[in-house]
């Protein structure tokens, strides 16, 4: 689990449950997420309510039925909103950390945490202007020493992926938990 994801609880913290996606919801009941979960193969893990959301965690798979596929998160959207971090999945799979933004069934923004140049969606840019103030985009995102062969970026590359959840944190203010407080904190 990442640092930013603060979700107390026996069921993530026994380790088994490693490749999670974290799901906010507004303008749904946590039944309503939880019955559509369901229909798409995802048993939730922990839930809750907070300010205005409803956020589950689930596993980003479901080995049972041997389904690997993303999760198609539109089709239970209709008339809300659905904020998700898919938080660690593996890289060497093509599968690395994304956010991805739905509204009203719509993939309105996606993006990996790897490359924030790459957005996708109906509006690829709707949090262009967050994740610049935040200096993750435009001319100031770029390491100040990435050119010195002794600094190595990947070093503060937990840390740039903290900058992002932060940022989407404050635009959708959403809770915490399952957010860690030192990203909530407004």
């Amino acid at each position: 689990m990442p640092e930013w994801m603060h979700v107390p609880g026996p069921v993530l913290e026994s380790g088994r449950h490693d490749e999670v996606n974290l799901v906010f919801a507004r303008g749904m009941t946590p039944e309503t997420l939880a019955e559509g979960l369901r229909e798409l193969r995802r048993e939730h893990l922990v839930g809750g309510e907070a300010d205005g959301w409803v956020w589950v965690v689930h596993d980003m798979f479901n080995a049972e039925v041997e389904d690997y596929d993303p999760v198609p998160y539109g089709r239970i959207c209709a008339g809300a909103e659905l904020v998700v971090f898919v938080t660690e999945p593996c890289s060497a799979k093509a599968h690395p950390p994304h956010l991805e933004y739905y509204r009203d069934g719509r993939l309105i923004t996606w993006f990996s945490f790897e490359d924030l140049t790459q957005r996708l969606g109906d509006n690829p840019d709707y949090l262009s202007a967050e994740l610049l103030a935040a200096n993750l985009i435009g001319p100031d995102a770029e390491c100040a020493e990435a050119d010195d062969a002794r600094h190595d970026c990947f070093d503060h590359h937990y840390e740039d992926h903290d900058r992002i959840v932060r940022a989407v944190a404050g635009f959708f203010a959403l809770p915490s938990p399952p957010l860690s407080p030192a990203v909530t904190d407004r």
